[in-house]
């Protein structure tokens, strides 16, 4: 098996949890994503939880993937963000010159957005925080077409699920902004059922990375190592296109 790794965004960039071809494992914390890509393999197919895929129009939930894989999640599915079309996503870039100038951008990405979906739909508050990451990994997948084939979109709730039996977990991951300890102990003892060192998944995250960011690259670690395999499967099957032919796919 060739090294493969499960990435998550996280306050201090992104982090990720690696399993080497030699089977180690360990979890570091990269500011940006090329550099974790210069810190891999050159072959190591990735996962991260991130959109990849930006359509220049969306439909009723966000693009393609999202409305498929939210309905195997239950409860969990509000998880799922809707993501908009590429005009919206780049609407308005920081760095942003206060709180009101960073509101202000997200009422302009909203109206692209309704200008741009059918249903018209604006863009939430949750899904334009991460905007800056999509756009970050967008730039590599255009400028870098090489990676598309080894970087992949995954979701770690649609990746439990895939793990768990296609079962949504029971518990939620967080309560009212606050990580959940049972729904944690849930997600952990899965990982360590499908084949993740339990040390590892229980062990203090990196710096700059919380505790549910290192979770969920564990879970979309395994989501790589599937694709790896040829074993995972995308949400839609077989996946879309954008504009500038990346793919766009939540794997599982």
């Amino acid at each position: 098996m060739r090294s493969c790794a499960g990435v998550d965004g996280c306050k201090a960039g992104w982090v990720a949890a690696i399993r080497r071809s030699d089977s180690s494992v360990e979890a570091a914390v990269f500011g940006d994503f090329a550099t974790l890509l210069d810190f891999l393999p050159p072959d190591a197919t990735i996962a991260v939880d991130m959109p990849i895929g930006l359509p220049e129009t969306t439909g009723r939930g966000g693009r393609g993937p999202e409305p498929l894989a939210r309905r195997h999640l239950g409860a969990r599915q509000s998880s799922v963000f809707s993501i908009p079309s590429r005009a919206a996503v780049y609407a308005r870039s920081g760095p942003f010159d206060g709180i009101e100038a960073w509101y202000a951008a997200h009422r302009r990405a909203s109206a692209v957005a309704r200008a741009t979906s059918d249903p018209s739909r604006g863009v939430s508050i949750q899904a334009f925080g991460i905007f800056s990451k999509i756009r970050e990994l967008d730039g590599l997948m255009t400028d870098r077409p090489e990676l598309r084939a080894r970087v992949i979109e995954s979701h770690p709730e649609a990746a439990f699920w895939r793990l768990n039996g296609e079962q949504a977990m029971s518990l939620p991951k967080k309560v009212k902004g606050r990580v959940n300890a049972p729904g944690m102990a849930e997600r952990k003892a899965l990982l360590a059922t499908c084949g993740l060192p339990e040390a590892f998944v229980s062990a203090s995250p990196p710096r700059g990375a919380a505790e549910d960011d290192f979770l969920d690259a564990c879970a979309v670690l395994l989501v790589a190592e599937r694709h790896a395999r040829g074993e995972a499967v995308p949400f839609p099957d077989p996946p879309l296109e954008d504009a500038h032919g990346i793919p766009i796919a939540i794997w599982t």
